[in-house]
């Protein structure tokens, strides 16, 4: 009954078992003897599952149930060789002549998008793919300008009509018609020197020898003085030896990338809305050979030029306005074009999402070969000799990206357009790019050009390497490091994304004002290279390869990328002194409202840099680096500080080129430094707003890649 009321019903056979006081003390030791037992097992069971599994050897094949066939053997994770076996592995690899028939299978190169550019880009995927490198295609459709249905002429007295070959894309098309004005290389300091002999450029159809800058800044330079057109020659003085009746070829965009979808990739026509680049010039832009441009300077009076202006001709003058008239008429037609990049990988061993590229340009608008050929031939030769290595015991910690692009001649087209396809893709995985464009001109000076954080590793490599021509000297000593100019195919990897980058040259010495007179001719052949190199080429060959190829091994094979961030102090030093000196000379001249100047915070932002670099270079050294966490946490704050110098408050679209030191636009250093010093000459009056933002934006740019190389939130300083 009671059991009913409580809602539970028993049945009538149940019994409840009798248990009697001896054997309690029984059952008691029993049940603690099975909880013990099972306590035990789970132990074991969750032990064992947390325990790491043991080491295979490479040699030892791992077999599952599935695997009943050939056995599967795993490479170790990482080389256990050193950097000298490293070396050696790379000195066995290479030589002078695999180079050089590398060199030779790989050239002939066509303009971009032509049939012979295409084949040749799919001769290097099945290269690529024979090595087992996963090859793959980038593929865009770019807007390219050149001669179709119509040639270009220059007509001159109303007899001379010239019809040349050479062309200059991205020119504006159309017929001027105007006076002749000679401007030497159209520097900007060759215009002052214009204008102070009261020579007038606008209206004007301004002549300039080809050399010292780009065509395009040329063209942009005369075009911001009110010229309406530009006439290009190779005078004889600087292209030496050379046919007078040698073409010229080249582009005037003053940017990189296709100029009619800036700052975007160009994966489809009609992704976005119509948009030009702010580099399209907005004159007319033309090449002549040096006979033309001779037959124009003796009909032309005015003036006589300064000596700095003369070159092989014996009748240089400024112009005169009763010059008879030119006419300059372009007919170039933009193309719709589809170009491809090839691409292969050596992937790490560690860490595979981070690599190193490296790139080569394939086309060229005339012969190209040792604008080009060159390059893809060491460029292949390299992921080669790198295959092989692998075979030797080598194991990369990180990957190795080899590019080969296309529409280079156009104004690093393909390449930039890559960048901006990959933007968040590369973004802090991609740390360095090493550019072989060009790489061997000539003998005698070793040029580069290079981020600061590879300046170190350049000058180690090139003192351990010896000179091609002087054997008894180092490389070192003929290294001279000169600024990247936007040309240069690195420049769009450094200015654009962020990713520390370096180029070098073998060419002759001297300050020359054409570093390689064939370059844009059809005169860039094999026999042209040798005969300013002689006997030495392998020899050239070879020194260009060590250089490339023991940069990249190097930083894919230390522990610690080899990316020296206090070098950095020295260029943020360099320039926050000159913007304070800039300051400090308004306030000494007394500028209306410069004394309300004030760059502390830009001074504070220096030191927080400089100390947060020397910061991690001591934590380095004090740091277990078999650790792979610890070298990948290092490894990521090292990357960041290129990056975090590209100005997070401008625009992408209107200024692609956003690196605060390097980049082009008003958000750098320089343009800042060029403005007070205008306003200190009188030249411009100060905008107090403009000035401040500027201080702002640079500062903050500073202090934001100091932060984030400082370490984690709680490592920061509150100084500034």
């Amino acid at each position: 009954m009671d059991g009913a009321e409580q809602g539970h019903v028993q049945p009538e056979t149940y019994m409840r078992p009798t248990i009697h006081p001896g054997s309690w003390n029984k059952w008691r030791i029993f049940v603690v003897v099975a909880v013990l037992l099972v306590i035990f097992c789970l132990g074991s069971l969750i032990g064992y599952s947390f325990q790491p599994k043991p080491k295979t050897a490479s040699c030892v094949p791992i077999v599952t149930k599935e695997q009943t066939s050939a056995p599967q053997v795993y490479e170790a994770p990482e080389s256990t060789m050193d950097w000298s076996d490293v070396v050696n592995l790379l000195n066995n690899q290479l030589s002078p002549k695999k180079l050089e028939d590398m060199i030779s299978e790989y050239s002939g190169a066509g303009m971009a998008g032509s049939s012979e550019d295409n084949i040749l880009a799919d001769k290097i995927h099945d290269f690529f793919k024979t090595l087992n490198m996963d090859p793959w295609i980038d593929e865009h459709f770019v807007k390219l300008q050149y001669p179709v249905n119509k040639t270009n002429k220059v007509f001159f007295d109303s007899k001379e009509i010239w019809s040349p070959k050479g062309f200059l894309a991205y020119s504006k098309t159309g017929s001027q018609q105007g006076r002749v004005v000679y401007a030497n290389y159209g520097e900007l300091q060759d215009l002052e020197i214009v204008n102070a002999n009261k020579v007038n450029l606008n209206g004007s159809v301004v002549l300039m020898r080809a050399g010292k800058i780009s065509m395009a800044q040329k063209v942009a330079n005369v075009a911001s003085k009110g010229a309406i057109a530009a006439l290009i020659y190779p005078d004889p003085a600087d292209y030496d030896n050379m046919n007078r009746d040698t073409e010229l070829y080249g582009h005037v965009h003053l940017g990189s990338g296709d100029p009619y979808t800036p700052g975007f990739p160009s994966f489809n026509h009609g992704q976005f809305s119509p948009v030009n680049s702010s580099g399209l010039p907005d004159i007319l832009a033309q090449t002549i050979t040096a006979t033309m441009a001779q037959k124009i300077f003796d009909k032309m009076g005015g003036k006589s030029v300064p000596s700095t202006f003369e070159g092989a001709f014996s009748n240089y003058k400024f112009g005169s306005e009763t010059d008879l008239p030119i006419t300059v008429e372009v007919n170039n037609e933009l193309v719709d074009t589809r170009i491809h990049n090839v691409f292969g990988v050596i992937k790490g061993f560690v860490d595979a999402d981070r690599y190193v590229v490296i790139g080569a340009q394939r086309d060229s608008m005339s012969s190209g070969y040792a604008k080009s050929s060159v390059g893809t031939g060491l460029l292949l030769e390299l992921a080669r000799v790198f295959s092989e290595m692998k075979k030797g015991g080598f194991r990369p910690k990180r990957s190795i990206v080899f590019a080969s692009w296309t529409a280079g001649d156009y104004g690093n087209v393909g390449l930039t357009e890559w960048l901006e396809g990959y933007v968040t893709s590369l973004d802090k995985k991609a740390f360095t790019y090493i550019s072989l464009d060009g790489f061997v001109t000539g003998v005698g000076s070793f040029k580069a050009s290079a981020s600061p954080l590879l300046q170190t590793l350049l000058e180690k490599t090139s003192k351990k390497l010896k000179d091609p021509v002087n054997t008894g000297s180092s490389l070192f000593q003929t290294l001279v490091v000169k600024p990247m100019e936007m040309e240069n195919g690195a420049y769009p990897f450094l200015a654009f994304s962020g990713i520390p980058s370096v180029t070098f040259r073998f060419t002759s010495t001297g300050d020359s004002s054409v570093d390689y007179k064939y370059f844009g001719t059809a005169l860039d052949d094999e026999n042209h290279l040798k005969s300013m190199i002689g006997q030495k080429l392998g020899e050239v060959f070879m020194a260009a390869a060590q250089v490339a190829g023991q940069m990249a091994l190097r930083l894919v094979h230390d522990h610690i990328l080899k990316l020296d961030v206090t070098k950095y102090v020295e260029e943020i030093g360099k320039r926050v002194n000159a913007i304070v000196d800039c300051t400090n000379d308004l306030k000494r001249k007394k500028v209306d409202k410069s004394d309300s100047l004030s760059t502390q915070w830009l001074m504070s932002a220096k030191g927080s840099y400089s100390r947060a670099a020397y910061s991690l270079q001591n934590y380095i050294r004090n740091s277990d680096l078999e650790d792979m966490e610890m070298s990948r946490i290092i490894n990521n704050r090292i990357m960041k500080v290129e990056h975090n110098l590209i100005s997070p408050y401008v625009s992408l679209r209107d200024v692609p080129f956003r690196h605060v030191f390097f980049g082009n636009g008003w958000q750098t250093a320089s343009d800042l430094e060029t403005y007070l010093k205008s306003v200190s000459k009188g030249e411009a009056t100060l905008d107090m707003d403009q000035v401040l933002n500027q201080f702002a934006l640079l500062t903050w740019t500073i202090q934001g890649c100091a932060n984030d190389l400082a370490g984690e939130i709680w490592s920061l300083d509150n100084e500034i």
